[in-house]
């Protein structure tokens, strides 16, 4: 009697979940498979049209209009930069279907200032404007067309199956991603007091080494904090022929960047992950003068908080004392100036979502194509969602690359193009398709109803 009981209920319960799970995974793969064209097209559009950061007029009014298109509740210009003339093109999308959790989808709508290697028939030819008023060529070198497309096909995809889920969600397009600027601004702008304040944030980034097709996860720390740090070296110049006359910055330059690098080997743990890079140093316009400053320009990241604040605090230890070690009085000593407006916090991914995700999306796409990935020392101003709304969110790696191009390249032993790279390309369709089935599936199963 007992046995009869339990099978009863097996029968009622547990089949039809079984049963209907890949039934689901079957609809969104055919309805995402009937938006390819228009998709397709999206995309080339928005990879031939690159916009700069702080400049994503175009770009947002873009993804503005396809939400609008399928009912969303669409606000533009959300965000604040402090800067007196200067424009934010975030766009917020909101669409309430009853009662149940927020969710927030995020894409980034900026480009690079980078010339277009690719060699592709819809290769960017287009030219922007610097912050220093030059005519510069633009690239989306990092993905951002792949994001946006796959975000446009997911608010089609939950417009059109409402349905299937209860509650609010909130789709955002934000710009300066690659500034680091654009998430704050939008926060600073009330995001999350203006518009439903969400319970989980989501968000895609392309990924360069991961076969189109496929899905990165990860828990824990994804991304690094990333700081930009300038350091101007004082001196006193003169003739190169008189040197004892000097305080030559040129040599104590070189010695400072020497002295950085023990830093990380042998002040931050072996267990923390650190990098200290001198990406830049100029100084001096001929051989035979020495002059009265050299800059140099860093990149500093780290993951946790207490190892960002020990590479800052030590990166201005070393300048100096390296300064008064080779008898530069006080007022020559280096300045030391951190690029605020330019950092990003280290991304971290609330690992129950991310075990969540990682389960739905295996019985959604397959287990073969869902991977774990490890964590890089990129930066990612997503995670200022988190942190600020002190919510769980998950940013996700989308598989760009083509993989017989990918193999091609292994034989030849050569590392496939980056992100950031004039010769960075996604293979388009099959990663949009696995994008927009991946996170319209991820939305699912946090709105059941």
């Amino acid at each position: 009697m007992r046995l009869s009981k339990l099978w009863i209920a097996f029968c009622l319960f547990v089949l039809p979940v079984c049963a209907v799970l890949p039934s689901v995974a079957a609809e969104l793969e055919e309805q995402t498979a009937a938006e390819t064209d228009s998709l397709m097209e999206i995309y080339k559009h928005l990879h031939t049209h690159p916009e700069l950061s702080y400049q994503e007029k175009e770009t947002a009014a873009l993804v503005a209009r396809e939400l609008r298109e399928v009912g969303f509740e669409v606000t533009e210009e959300v965000g604040d930069y402090g800067i007196e003339g200067r424009v934010s093109y975030g766009v917020v999308g909101v669409m309430k279907n009853g009662a149940g959790p927020t969710v927030m989808v995020r894409t980034d709508l900026d480009a690079l200032p980078i010339e277009e290697k690719t060699g592709l028939p819809y290769a960017s030819q287009a030219l922007g404007v610097s912050d220093r008023g030059d005519k510069v060529a633009v690239m989306q070198a990092c993905g951002h067309d792949l994001h946006m497309t796959t975000f446009v096909g997911t608010a089609r995809m939950l417009a059109r199956i409402k349905d299937r889920w209860s509650g609010t969600l909130v789709m955002i397009g934000q710009p300066a991603e690659e500034r680091g600027a654009g998430a704050k601004a939008m926060l600073d702008d009330g995001l999350f007091e203006r518009f439903p304040k969400p319970e989980y944030a989501l968000a895609f980034h392309a990924n360069a080494e991961l076969a189109a097709g496929k899905v990165g996860m990860l828990s824990g720390y994804a991304l690094a904090n990333v700081d930009s740090v300038d350091i101007t070296i004082r001196g006193r110049g003169g003739h190169g022929a008189y040197p004892h006359k000097t305080k030559d910055p040129v040599t104590l330059a070189a010695q400072v960047i020497v002295n950085l690098q023990p830093i990380v080997s042998r002040q931050v743990s072996p267990f923390d992950p650190a990098v200290v890079t001198v990406g830049s140093i100029h100084g001096g316009t001929k051989h035979n003068i020495i002059p009265d400053e050299v800059h140099l320009q860093l990149t500093v990241r780290s993951y946790k908080p207490e190892v960002r604040d020990h590479l800052l605090s030590s990166i201005r230890q070393v300048a100096e004392d390296t300064a008064r070690a080779a008898g530069f009085t006080d007022e020559l000593l280096p300045v030391v100036e951190l690029a605020e407006e330019e950092y990003t916090p280290s991304t971290y991914n609330d690992p129950e979502l991310v075990e969540r995700l990682a389960g739905v999306l295996g019985r959604t796409l397959g287990e073969d194509r869902v991977t774990w990935v490890e964590p890089v020392m990129a930066g990612e101003d997503f995670a200022r969602y988190g942190l600020e709304g002190k919510i769980p969110i998950a940013i996700m790696w989308l598989g760009a690359v083509e993989p017989a191009r990918a193999e091609d390249y292994a034989r030849r032993g050569e590392p496939l193009p980056g992100l950031h790279s004039a010769g960075f390309t996604v293979f388009p369709e099959p990663a949009i398709r696995t994008g927009v089935t991946a996170m319209t599936a991820a939305v699912l199963d946090l709105m059941k109803p």
